[in-house]
């Protein structure tokens, strides 16, 4: 049987995965436990919110809809 990596995380009671995924009842899983050290944690939130500010900046420029090419034909619009 071919390994997969799955992503879970512990809700406080028990191991739930972040994507449904059909298990087989009985299947052996090996269960690797990742601390997140506060610090490492306050510097990820850092740069998240660092480079969202860049990006969405006060001086970032508005874009008008006449700049848009090509329409998404998929686009749903609200």
């Amino acid at each position: 049987m071919e390994i997969i990596t799955l992503q879970a995380h512990f809700d406080g009671k028990q191991i739930v995965l972040d994507e449904p995924y059909e298990l087989a009842p009985n299947t052996k899983l090996v269960v690797s436990v990742i601390p997140m050290q506060d610090e490492e944690r306050q510097d990820w939130t850092r740069f998240a919110l660092a480079n969202l500010e860049r990006a969405y900046g006060n001086d970032e420029p508005e874009y008008s809809l006449d700049l848009i090419k090509e329409a998404n034909p998929k686009y749903e619009g609200r």
